[in-house]
């Protein structure tokens, strides 16, 4: 018997997969949100949804201001928990916010799209069913990521917040030099000059993104170019909004 499973599917190409969504799962109904309005509106607008299929980085205009990460906190600021499959490109950019979405317990599932569909049909019955619940997602492929310190463990504890806030600021384009950081960031300048010996340095070190446990400044501002996305995330959903939206024309 088909299951009938109310589904949001949360994507810029929401459109491209739900009709065979539709036809999988024909006892059921398929949402889609292509944008963080209408994801807001689906989600508040109506009962908890049974399953929610997200795109984990959002490859559109919305790329640096919204992704999967976000649609975790909709969920959770509207009250409407509900098992997640996050649906990814299989791409390295994508690492940083993998490394946090496995740490969600929302999340039950995790989806290659080059998989194609019946694998993913497979990943929602399997989570409707209660599969990834109280446990490790169900994963296919199965992820091979390196074993170094994560970007949102080190944010979210003792001066990480502080170190996020100046990443956040250069990765933004508000930054190019100590004085500017300590600008943009709202903190001293001689903080601003520890950027690479006690704040980020540390961690580009320990994630074998620079050979020397000194990092330079140039090193420190080129990294978080590379990380962009993902800081930019990390911050607008932690309280640092002013330094989380890119400087246009800057970088």
């Amino acid at each position: 018997m088909d299951e009938p499973l109310r589904i949001l599917v949360a994507s810029p190409l929401a459109l491209i997969i739900e009709p065979a969504l539709a036809g999988r799962f024909p006892a059921g109904t398929v949402t889609v949100a292509q944008d963080r309005e209408q994801v807001v509106g689906a989600v508040r607008g109506r009962l908890r949804h049974d399953i929610v299929i997200s795109d984990l980085m959002w490859n559109s205009a919305d790329e640096f201001s919204f992704d999967g990460l976000d649609v975790l906190g909709i969920l959770r600021d509207a009250d409407r928990p509900a098992p997640v499959v996050m649906a990814t490109q299989g791409h390295g950019a994508e690492q940083d916010h993998l490394e946090e979405v496995l740490a969600h317990e929302e999340v039950r599932g995790v989806y290659r799209k080059s998989s194609g569909p019946q694998a993913l049909f497979e990943i929602v019955r399997e989570v409707a069913g209660g599969a990834g619940a109280g446990g490790a997602p169900i994963v296919r492929p199965p992820l091979d990521l390196p074993a170094v310190p994560h970007l949102h463990e080190w944010f979210s504890r003792g001066r990480g917040r502080t170190a996020a806030r100046m990443a956040g600021a250069i990765a933004s384009g508000r930054a190019v030099s100590h004085a500017t950081l300590a600008e943009a960031a709202n903190v001293r300048y001689d903080t601003a000059a520890k950027v690479g010996r006690e704040y980020l340095g540390e961690l580009i070190w320990r994630r074998g993104e620079h050979v020397e446990p000194t990092v330079p400044a140039s090193v420190v501002y080129r990294w978080c170019g590379e990380h962009a996305r993902y800081i930019l995330s990390w911050c607008r959903r932690n309280g640092h909004a002013d330094v989380a939206t890119r400087v246009i024309g800057r970088r």
